[in-house]
């Protein structure tokens, strides 16, 4: 730890993808933040934070929904959620959801202020950095399209890998171009989708990692998805499953029929 005196009463946005199809993340979450020096506190009123609603154009669900979240989250010091793209959505979408309500905008004001996403707020807010981490591989490291644009996570992650023991990484000639997910996106435009992460694994494979990072599970989960159709032996894990030493688990797309 830093000097920067120990943030206390976090809680912690789980998010749905964790939630349902790896949860193994938000234990990792909590391991990190623990250890980071936070009092930790999972609201068991929590759903989903409303994206898949936003980006589908359906305004008054996702009001509906983020009006429960900001109740939810209410007097907490901090938000975090291992994803740009959910932190992102609170951050920067629940302004503009709310920008003709003014007695909402307050409150949604507020919660944006301290929501952040989890890798940035270990490093920028908590000066963490992981200790006695061990992970004997090549990795290289995906930039979400949300984490990357929205939250400006870019270099806290590879920060914080660079302490893990035994960990070479090596960065992918579009690290930063979109895997092809983009939530409702895989849905309605699933050829262009298909291609954009073909396009994605090829980079990804020729950066010679056997390992792939991220800190958005729906990136991970569907470049994953395309590896194992592919019959491609990259292993994929969240982001925090690593900086929590937790890397030697089985990753996504593995051990499933």
């Amino acid at each position: 730890m830093s000097a920067t005196a120990k943030p206390k009463n976090v809680a912690l946005f789980v998010t749905c993808l964790v939630d349902l199809n790896r949860p193994s993340v938000g234990f990792a979450a909590v391991k990190l933040l623990e250890a980071a020096g936070c009092t930790i506190v999972v609201p068991k009123a929590q759903t989903c934070c409303g994206q898949p609603a936003y980006n589908s154009g359906d305004k008054k669900s996702a009001k509906a929904i983020a009006t429960q979240v900001i109740r939810a989250f209410r007097g907490f010091d901090y938000v975090v959620a291992p994803s740009g793209s959910c932190a992102g959505m609170i951050r920067h979408h629940y302004p503009e959801l709310f920008k003709d309500d003014a007695t909402m905008m307050v409150e949604v004001g507020e919660l944006a202020s301290r929501t952040y996403e989890l890798v940035s707020f270990l490093h920028d807010i908590c000066g963490y950095r992981p200790e006695n981490v061990r992970l004997e591989t090549t990795l290289t490291y995906h930039d979400s399209c949300s984490s990357l644009r929205e939250m400006k996570v870019k270099d806290q992650p590879r920060a914080l890998l660079g302490s893990v023991d035994g960990l070479e990484i090596r960065e992918a000639e579009d690290r930063e171009a979109c895997c092809g997910f983009g939530g409702t996106f895989c849905l309605k435009y699933s050829e262009i989708s298909e291609s954009m992460v073909d396009t994605k694994i090829t980079n990804l494979l020729a950066s010679g990692a056997e390992t792939l990072a991220a800190g958005d599970l729906g990136c991970l989960m569907n470049i994953a998805g395309r590896l194992k159709r592919r019959g491609e032996k990259m292993k994929v894990l969240h982001v925090a499953e690593v900086l929590a030493g937790m890397g030697d688990t089985a990753g996504l797309g593995e051990g499933e029929n």
